[in-house]
């Protein structure tokens, strides 16, 4: 017969915490005006903890009395700790002191109660998780340990890429983590675009690279091909379309191997014909998983119904099947570039059309509807009309579309001269809605603006942002509104 009285036993370990008589270890956490001393027993933590067994071997004596000194620990998260230690009992405490508690668990090696706290955390907290997702995702990925929180963040990535791709801090994305996306199979986005984040990714983490790529040195070229050294053969190039091989691959060909670069001319001139380079298979995505490349890359088709009924002005918004409008494609950032004179150039009498732009490092598309014909000829005049609008519509974590209506029809639209269009894009009423860029790439410098609180007169009913700070862009787009027959 074995009898266990498992609550007496953690009871009395508990008050032995608390006595003062025997002690023979003093630990001091904390920092400055936050630090504070624990004592405890050589002999509990040493059968308890492998970790503290080591640095007990290490600590300073005094008396008899051993000093071990932890300054990154808050008290209270030791103080649980060492409650732990003794009684095996973690008492309720809010999610973000248990995260905590598990990263400090992990690095005290008590590998029993960071597993049991990250399973918690993922089982009972993923909303938390997901609302922390980038104080957290970027705060695992130093070691192998947390395997389960990972592989939680990367099945939500690979279904929303934008997460990390398009996140303000992705150029301090760590490579451990960026790799673990890219060995993944389902990752939803199309393989050149996880090309360009790559190639973004790695000259961010060096600075001193020219920032025209056309300017670059052999050492150059090198100097990205090390840094990206582990996360290139990730990359699906044979599941790159041809045009994108040849625009977009080519101009950093020298960073490829080059059996790499000839098998992919090869593959392309004789698609029977085997290859001596690593064909990795395509990522499992289906078409409906990716946006069409002819229609757009920033909005869908229930933006399309939301526009087009704001277009005619109706109370309701169109159903996807009774759409009266095609969206056609004029202009993409990422196909025809940033450069404020290329929208210029090729909206240059387009009648009917709507800007789109993605914010950099938020959810936001934000936008506006110009009826009039645009014209790159003017002397630097406002536009007048009752029909134009600005907008920001529903994305991610944006949960409500905003319109807002012109409100002084007679600077509905600003049309700049010939020499302000190598810096400045559309404008819409007063800054209400401004693409802008000093070094001539919208997405490089952050002058990009939708002002909040206009000094002026409003010329739009209201603001489509809840900040006046000025941004760039990822990317964006223009659209012709023709009248389907």
């Amino acid at each position: 017969m074995s009898l266990k009285f498992f609550n007496k036993l953690s009871q009395d370990f508990s008050e032995l915490l608390n006595d003062k008589k025997e002690y023979n270890v003093i630990i001091e956490v904390g920092k400055e005006e936050k630090k504070k001393s624990f004592t405890a027993h050589s002999v509990v933590l040493r059968h308890r903890s492998s970790y503290f067994d080591k640095e007990l071997e290490n600590a300073t004596t005094n008396e008899n009395i051993k000093t071990i000194i932890k300054p990154n620990i808050s008290a209270q998260i030791f103080e649980i700790i060492l409650k732990y230690i003794y009684s095996g009992i973690i008492d309720d405490t809010d999610t973000k002191t248990i995260y905590e508690l598990m990263v400090n668990a992990n690095e005290l090696e008590f590998e029993e109660l960071s597993v049991k706290l990250e399973t918690y955390l993922i089982e009972s907290k993923a909303s938390w998780l997901k609302t922390h997702f980038s104080f957290v995702y970027h705060s695992i990925f130093d070691g192998n340990e947390f395997k389960g929180l990972k592989n939680f963040y990367n099945d939500i990535i690979a279904k929303h890429p934008n997460l990390i791709f398009e996140s303000g801090d992705f150029a301090s994305f760590q490579e451990t983590a960026l790799i673990s996306v890219l060995k993944r199979d389902d990752l939803k986005v199309e393989e050149i675009k996880i090309w360009d984040y790559v190639i973004k990714w790695g000259i961010a983490q060096n600075p001193t690279l020219p920032t025209n790529s056309k300017e670059w040195s052999k050492e150059n070229f090198q100097t990205l091909r090390i840094t990206l050294q582990q996360c290139l053969p990730l990359i699906r190039y044979f599941h790159i379309l041809d045009e994108d091989i040849w625009e977009k691959v080519k101009p950093y060909k020298k960073i490829l191997e080059k059996q790499l670069w000839n098998d992919l001319i090869q593959h392309r001139m004789f698609p029977n014909k085997p290859v001596k380079s690593l064909v990795l298979p395509a990522r499992i995505i289906s078409i409906s998983d990716l946006p069409s490349r002819s229609f757009s890359t920033i909005i869908n088709n229930e933006h399309v119904a939301e526009l087009s009924s704001w277009i005619d002005r109706k109370s309701t918004t169109y159903s996807l099947s009774n759409i009266p409008y095609e969206f056609q494609l004029i202009l993409r950032g990422s196909r025809d570039g940033f450069h404020p004179k290329t929208f210029w150039e090729i909206c240059n009498g387009h009648t009917g059309t709507i800007v789109l732009a993605k914010v950099a490092g938020t959810d936001e598309i934000v936008g506006g509807y110009n009826p009039l014909t645009w014209n790159n000829s003017t002397k630097g005049v406002y536009m007048e009309t009752n029909d134009s609008f600005i907008f920001s519509l529903k994305n991610g974590n944006i949960q409500k579309s905003i319109l807002s209506r012109v409100a002084d029809n007679i600077k509905a639209l600003f049309y700049h001269i010939p020499n302000d269009q190598n810096l400045d894009g559309s404008l819409f009423g007063n800054c209400e809605f401004m693409m802008k860029s000093n070094v001539s790439d919208f997405t490089q410098d952050k002058l990009c603006w939708c002002d909040y609180n206009p000094k002026y007169n409003t010329y739009y009913e209201k603001p489509i942002r809840t900040t006046n700070e000025k941004f760039s862009i990822t990317d964006y787009e223009v659209f012709k509104i023709i009248k389907k027959r």
